[in-house]
């Protein structure tokens, strides 16, 4: 999304390796919440970490898909039966007793393994494993934890997850060990007989269903019903990965690959050489935009290398011969993947300051649903964290049970609450767990000063050295300073709450009651412990506040609160309706508690402040200052002050929260904010709408570590971006974008049409919704082929902000899958893009087949220019084929019959004419009519040319050139540039004595008297 660091970036990123201790597996007790016993299992996962699976004592096998794993936990965050230690007021039961293996001194918690799956964050499920030894339950916690986390299997091949369906076929088995055939045909198709046909019919095609008795040669036996081919099993020790590739050949067909593998070159025979693979790859699969030097052309050896590995067939491989369903797998594989591993890993600077990155934010993160009957959760805040959100919302309040702890609750509404230390325990044990940047808790803070201060004793007990409660060295709190960055606040976490501020006492100015109010410098009202700093602001903004149309000094505000109370006492029922209208959006924000000193203690780099207008945020230039507006009043800055906004987020923070009407939950789009360099966007998590789709998508680049960021202009302060630009920037290279959807793979296991949407978010003049969509295929959700002419995006300003989201939907609208990519990290050419589902998981086998063209925009009126400097020699070659097609007419303008039975001649020493012995043209170079006259005179060797009469009859260059060539049709231009006299360069006295020289010198002269006369004058 944004620039990375200059130079090519050497990834990091690893493969998952799969200890060899989990491969064997181990013994477990395993049980879930709702168990009354535990069912003793073997755990294992397979050897490339696809999926975890068990089988019990009665050979009964079920398995969980690695990339379903949200969090694992052990020790004091595990589950435990009941009537454990942690719990012993509860009653004893058979199921703890059975858990109670291994050492007796060793905790059960500490032995215990929690798995907590699913496929959103609100729907959470949960598994739980116990074992013999404290080290066994550490080590499979945190190898699955790393497991379901690698980016790199989250964006595997195509390839990587056939894999992962065939070992999902091979490992899970019925109670005689072998492959049920109906599991295959559950995999892709569910409801739709001809689907289910298709599929008995591809498996009969590589020799596993025969139907018939007589074939029990074959790696398969009946098990139930002789006519029932949904009870045939297989042999898994007979049904390779080559014969699952096959059977997904004859499945789906894939005629559309077969296609491109013709036009690369192999009409005429069945395989590509790998000359013609090198110039495929070179053309169709490289990005012009690459520089040459750092990311060079592919050669004939990687060619090579790229057949031995994909190429099934030794022999043809030995040959250098590329087959059709190598040249498929190839375009299936990790190395013809859509997104370049250096995307995904921690490719950008991390040492800039806090305020030039886009950061991951939650808005009210303890909610589960709706806004005003929405269920509370602890949980919601870890999955939050685990998503590598790095901004969290806690609404905090006064507790009512006797031992008076606070709580966290949406105020005013019917939602149930949490306790608030059970939440600062669920960060402290999962923020860091996938990134490790800082953490920003945003408070807003309704409690007492009693309960605050128990707020703020929990934080530093539980969160510890995590803390941050002092500033950094070379990074005070002063005017002018900027804030640290987050590679120097790592592990760090950083408390976002009102704060009081404590300064020399001045007895204040009488002043009316609404300038009494106004915002100090950071503390309570000005008739409290504000200082006379405070009353200057206030009067100096107050109109400026009126101008932008956003609440004024002059209101009841709390100094230090982000989202402070912004009622004021004006005059004009329309005032009020307005005021009461945007305090409603604001919601509960806007009522929070005076700040106690034990909270205030605890903040420092990230300080709210009340929002009065830019050009004061300038003048302050205090970057710990954050202010937060909701998303109508941003709207509006955004509108009448792009410029002034984009400014004002190179200096310091600035939060968005959407409008308290959102009850139900719902999000705004965030990069209508993100254009204005707005770091923290706060969105609703639980809602998984389109908002939170582009916020999850683009987020899971630079290592999926919260933190992106910003470009350039949108950093420095010598650079000038308006959000709202149409036309290209200095420094930035627009972008030319070709998608061609040209067909899809198991996009549904139901038997309905699908249709595909491209669409693109950035900049307003680079957004494009709604605009590009295919076909609608009827009845094939296996293997739907659009192949309709390409969606072309002309010109991307601004391609560094830009993202594509690609959408299957089916022909009731309903989403099917999808995936969010960055403009800039795009690969051209033939690509498959796999999808994912609404919180961007991938998605087992629906895959989408691609053509991309992106390359630099160019104007129409320039194109010409750039394809010849691009490649000079088609440009010449082209220019010398159309000047040989003119030729032709040319000559009949050369030499034509005239009515007396002479022919005439040129009629300007420009044209070309052609040369009957080599059938080449002869370029007569243009002279100065002085210099062909002179040139002629001292070598006469040649009648000498005259023009043309007016009257049109025959000069006299005609009758002299028909008399002396009558039997020798040689052209007249042709004998003159034979003439060795043309080729005498002309001496520098000749040239002076030439009128054209006088009259320039003589234009000079007069230029110089005209000039000579002027200075006099002065």
């Amino acid at each position: 999304m944004a620039g990375a660091k200059p130079g090519v970036h050497v990834v990091q990123l690893k493969p998952i390796q799969v200890p060899e201790s989990l491969v064997k597996g181990n013994k477990f007790i395993k049980w879930d919440e709702g168990s009354q016993t535990g069912t003793p299992v073997t755990l294992k996962v397979d050897p490339k970490g696809y999926i975890l699976y068990w089988k019990d004592q009665n050979k009964d096998m079920d398995f969980l898909d690695i990339s379903y794993i949200r969090d694992t936990r052990t020790g004091r965050y595990a589950k435990v039966p009941k009537g454990s230690s942690r719990r012993p007021s509860a009653p004893e039961g058979k199921l703890r007793d059975q858990c109670m293996i291994g050492p007796s001194d060793v905790p059960t918690e500490d032995k215990t393994i929690t798995i907590c799956y699913g496929k959103d964050m609100t729907n959470i499920e949960f598994v739980n494993f116990v074992c013999a030894s404290r080290d066994v339950a550490r080590e499979w916690t945190e190898e699955l934890l790393k497991f379901a986390t690698n980016l790199l299997a989250l964006n595997g091949s195509v390839l990587s997850y056939l894999e992962k369906a065939h070992t999902k076929l091979t490992h899970v088995l019925d109670v005689n060990g072998r492959i049920p055939v109906k599991n295959i045909i559950k995999m892709v198709a569910k409801d739709s007989r001809d689907d289910k046909r298709k599929v008995e019919k591809a498996l009969e095609s590589v020799g596993f269903m025969a139907g018939k008795d007589s074939f029990f040669n074959l790696p398969f036996q009946k098990m139930v019903s002789k006519n029932s081919k949904q009870n045939e099993t297989i042999d898994p020790n007979k049904f390779s990965f080559e014969d699952f590739f096959s059977f997904y050949r004859h499945l789906i067909g894939r005629t559309e690959v077969d296609k491109v593998f013709d036009e690369v070159g192999a009409k005429k025979k069945p395989y590509l050489t790998v000359e013609q693979f090198v110039q495929f790859l070179n053309k169709q699969q490289r990005d012009p935009r690459l520089n040459e030097i750092l990311y060079p052309y592919y050669t004939v050896r990687q060619a090579q290398d790229f057949i031995d590995e994909y190429e099934s067939r030794a022999n043809m491989a030995a040959k250098g011969h590329l087959s059709q369903d190598g040249f498929l797998r190839f375009l299936l594989s990790d190395d013809n993947n859509i997104v370049p591993p250096d995307s995904l890993d921690l490719s950008h600077d991390m040492n800039q300051p806090l305020a030039h990155y886009f950061c991951n934010s939650s808005h009210n993160t303890y909610l589960q649903g709706h806004q005003l009957t929405g269920r509370s959760s602890v949980e919601m805040y870890r999955q939050v964290l685990l998503t590598g959100c790095r901004c969290i919302e806690l609404d905090c309040w006064d507790g009512r049970n006797a031992d008076e702890e606070p709580i966290i609750t949406h105020g005013y509404t019917m939602c149930t609450e949490v306790p608030f230390k059970e939440v600062i325990e669920a960060i402290a044990e999962s923020a860091f767990k996938t990134s490790e940047y800082p953490v920003i808790l945003s408070f807003e803070n309704h409690c007492s000063q009693r309960q605050q201060a128990k707020m703020a004793a929990h934080c530093r007990n539980i969160f510890g050295d995590m803390l941050l409660t002092d500033t950094l060295d070379g990074f005070t709190l002063d005017t002018g300073v900027p804030l640290p960055s987050p590679s120097s606040l790592m592990r760090k976490i950083i408390v976002k709450n009102k704060k009081k501020h404590f300064h020399q006492r001045e007895k204040p100015k009488q002043r009316p009651v609404k300038d009494t109010n106004s915002v100090d410098e950071g503390g309570g009202t000005g008739g409290g412990i504000g200082g006379s700093e405070g009353g200057k602001r206030s009067e100096s903004v107050s109109e400026d506040n009126l101008s932008q149309g956003v609440p004024g000094p002059d209101a009841n505000l709390e100094d230090v609160a982000s989202d402070s109370s912004d009622s004021d006492d004006d005059d004009g029922d329309d005032d009020n309706e307005e005021r009461r209208q945007f305090n409603v959006e604001k919601g509960t924000a806007g009522q929070e508690a005076e700040a106690g000193l034990e909270m205030s203690m605890l903040v420092n780099y990230v300080q709210p402040v009340h929002f009065h207008s830019f050009e004061t945020s300038e003048k302050r230039n205090k970057s710990f200052e954050i202010s937060s507006f909701v998303e109508t009043q941003a709207t509006s800055l955004l509108k009448e002050y792009p410029v002034e906004f984009v400014n004002y987020n190179k200096r310091q923070l600035s939060r968005i929260y959407p409008r308290g009407t959102r009850v139900d939950s719902s999000n705004f789009l965030p990069q209508i904010f993100w254009n204005a360099g707005c770091q923290l966007v706060a969105l609703n998590f639980q809602t998984l709408d389109l908002a939170m789709q582009l916020n999850l998508g683009i987020f899971e680049y630079n290592n999926q570590c919260g933190y992106i960021l910003k470009p350039d202009f949108m950093r420095r302060d010598d650079r000038r971006f308006d959000p709202f630009a149409e036309s290209i920037m200095d420094g930035v290279v627009a972008a030319t974008l070709t998608i061609k959807v040209i067909s899809g793979q198991f996009l549904t296991d139901k038997k309905i049409g699908t249709y595909v949407e491209v669409d693109m978010y950035g900049l307003p003049t680079d957004t494009v919704r709604k605009r590009h969509r295919t076909r609608t295929v009827p009845n094939n959700g296996i293997n739907p082929v659009y192949d309709e002419e390409p969606f072309v995006f002309k010109k991307v300003v601004l391609p560094t902000l830009a993202v594509i989201r690609l959408a299957v939907m089916d022909e009731n609208n309903k989403l099917l899958g999808h995936r969010v990519l960055p403009v800039e990290g795009l690969r051209p050419g033939y690509r498959h893009i796999p999808l994912r589902n609404e919180c961007n998981l991938p998605l087992l086998m629906p895959t989408v087949f691609v053509h991309i063209n992106v390359k630099d925009y160019v104007p129409d009126d320039m194109s010409v220019y750039i394809d010849a400097l691009i490649n000079p020699i088609a440009y010449l070659s082209e220019q010398e084929k159309h000047s040989q097609q003119l030729a032709v007419l040319e000559d009949s303008e050369f030499v034509s019959a005239q009515p007396n039975g002479k022919t005439s001649g040129p009629t300007s020493p420009q044209h070309r004419e052609v040369n009957p012995l080599n059938r080449t043209k002869s370029p007569t170079p243009a002279m100065p009519e002085e210099i062909t006259k002179e040139k002629i005179s001292k070598k006469p060797t040649h009648p000498i040319v005259k023009p043309e009469t007016s009257n049109g009859q025959p000069n006299q260059f005609n009758q002299i050139s028909l008399k002396e060539n009558k039997g020798q049709p040689v052209s007249t231009i042709q004998s003159l540039l034979n003439d060795p006299a043309l080729l005498v360069p002309t001496p520098l006295k000749d040239l002076k004595n030439q009128k054209a020289f006088f009259k320039v010198i003589c234009k000079r002269d007069k230029e110089l008297e005209s000039l000579s006369k002027k200075h006099e004058k002065v």
